[in-house]
């Protein structure tokens, strides 16, 4: 098996990210050799995280999502598929140098997703994002770090914590949906969401179609 090549690295808030690339696979490593953040053929559960919050919604019209996290696009790619026509998204994605992978080398993964007219991308925090968007959103997909335990930032208490799943209640309009993605599960974090006023349900989700893989946990939670 051939080695990885690296094709870029970028420091940015405190993080540094390598893009690496094997044939026809591509790996986003984050302060060393062994942070895997994410990989091109493990996407399922991406995918899914997408489409649980969509369906949810399935009956609004015009609806506004926000997904936090772009990744290599695979969970936008799959929003904008079960979203509709009338739907507008907005990406927060806080690291520049991931939205600019997926504009070029890393785009023909997930179809481009950025190229869609449907889509806003906006180079920010999350969690900033849904503090100035109260009542806002019909749907917001988080999928940032590795979860609710993830190790990318220090201070990613502020979106997982008890203050931040607040603020993802108050961005939400009411009926709305929230869909967390994690590599494990978090027992603390789905009382958190039940604390905060969440109807919260959870599912345990392959990363690969064909039921093989790690199985990574989706938190459903519901805003009524």
């Amino acid at each position: 098996m051939t080695d990885y090549t690296l094709l870029d690295s970028s420091s940015e808030n405190g993080t540094t990210l390598r893009l690496l690339q094997r044939d026809d696979e591509y790996t986003i490593r984050v302060d060393g050799e062994h942070g895997e953040l994410m990989h091109s053929s493990v996407h399922n559960s991406e995918d899914v995280l997408a489409e649980l919050a969509c369906r949810h919604i399935a009956d609004r019209q015009s609806p506004r999502l926000l997904v936090g996290g772009l990744g290599m696009g695979f969970t936008l790619a799959s929003a904008l598929l079960h979203a509709g026509p009338g739907a507008r998204i907005t990406v927060a994605e806080l690291m520049p140098a991931v939205v600019r992978w997926n504009r070029g080398v890393l785009g023909t993964l997930a179809g481009h997703p950025l190229e869609d007219e449907r889509v806003d991308v906006l180079e920010q925090d999350v969690g900033k994002v849904m503090r100035n968007h109260k009542n806002s959103f019909d749907a917001i997909m988080l999928d940032v770090d590795n979860g609710p335990d993830g190790f990318t930032r220090d201070d990613n208490d502020n979106l997982y914590g008890l203050h931040g799943v607040e603020t993802a209640f108050e961005s939400l309009k009411p009926g709305g949906v929230l869909t967390v993605w994690s590599v494990d599960t978090d027992r603390n974090f789905t009382q958190r969401l039940m604390k905060i006023g969440f109807e919260v349900e959870t599912k345990r989700v392959r990363e690969h179609t064909d039921d093989l893989g790690a199985v990574h946990t989706i938190w459903v939670a519901i805003r009524y």
